[in-house]
């Protein structure tokens, strides 16, 4: 079934134009006519206006690309960077939660643990998937997929992509804070490598759950903060329509997060973002866990283990006053 097209504001110049190289490339088939040079003029001024569109993106714009409907999900990416992936649910306490997909899979013949948060594309999966929210039965999940692939000495590799953890009463009463809590001492215990990548949304402990990590590498158009820009907005300001002033205020783009020392390495994503085509974005994904896994997987789990507590620890800036 054909995805519907969403388009976001800054993007209907560049969508306008590439219609028209489409209409005339339509026109050209089964008849005499010849448009390529106009095609050739227009493709080049489409390429000439993408860049200079995306070339000066606000952290607003980034954050409205971070939550494109179309761009690639976990599942999108487990399907292509991954073989043999065998899904693996239940908390084993209360319910399976699927806003969290997580299973053992081979990456390039390596077996390894998947993790990552999954949105959905419809409605009736959004309901299923609680709109990429987890439940305390989801970290639970983590937290039991973590003990299991730390014994059995497989790599972790979490994708990251929520607006944050459910709010709701009964993830509350169920323990939300307490699950978010144990899964970060556990992954800061884990004598494997683990390597997390921010595809899209990263949201306060909805996302910090899923990332305790040796290395934490961010797509190009993510985001990843505290609080989203809404909730942020409606705290300080008393008003959910300042999100854009916000999201200035965070700094929470990847460029941002690279210079706080806090992301490792920002990937790449295809022209005009993952959703143009996920298959670029999700082979610079795979080559930039390639590098890692291979650093990574020369140290000894006691190394592992200080890699990651020092990495947490330097994160930030500091200045002393007095």
């Amino acid at each position: 079934m054909a995805r519907t097209v969403y388009t976001l504001e800054f993007e209907r110049p560049l969508l306008a134009l590439e219609a028209k190289i489409a209409e005339l490339k339509q026109l050209s088939t089964g008849t005499s006519v010849d448009f390529s040079d106009e095609i050739a003029k227009l493709e080049k001024k489409s390429r000439k206006l993408q860049a200079e569109i995306f070339r000066d993106l606000s952290r607003w714009q980034i954050v409205q690309l971070a939550r494109h409907p179309n761009r690639p999900y976990t599942l999108d990416y487990v399907s292509t960077l991954f073989t043999d992936f065998v899904e693996l649910e239940g908390d084993r306490r209360f319910a399976a939660d699927r806003a969290i997909v997580a299973g053992f899979a081979r990456f390039e013949g390596e077996p390894v643990l998947v993790i990552g948060h999954q949105k959905g594309r419809s409605t009736k999966e959004n309901m299923l998937r609680n709109f990429g929210m987890p439940r305390p039965e989801g970290y639970r999940k983590a937290r039991r997929l973590f003990d299991l692939a730390d014994r059995f000495r497989r790599p972790i590799i979490t994708f990251i992509d929520t607006p944050g953890a459910y709010p709701g009463i009964g993830a509350e009463e169920r323990g939300q804070a307490e699950a978010i809590a144990v899964n970060l001492e556990v992954m800061a215990s884990l004598g494997v490598p683990v390597i997390s990548v921010v595809i899209g949304e990263g949201g306060s402990g909805g996302a910090l759950g899923l990332g305790v990590a040796n290395r934490i590498l961010m797509l190009q158009y993510a985001w990843y903060n505290v609080i989203s820009p809404e909730s942020c907005s409606s705290i300080l300001y008393r008003d959910a329509s300042k999100a854009e002033k916000s999201a200035d205020a965070l700094k929470l783009t990847a460029k941002d997060l690279q210079s706080f020392g806090i992301v490792d390495q920002i990937v790449e994503e295809s022209a005009g973002g993952a959703h143009r085509d996920a298959g670029v974005t999700a082979g610079n994904v795979a080559a930039a866990i390639r590098r890692h896994l291979g650093e990574l997987s020369k140290l000894s789990p006691e190394e592992l283990v200080r890699d990651r507590y020092e990495k947490f620890r330097a994160m930030g800036v500091y200045a002393a006053e007095g």
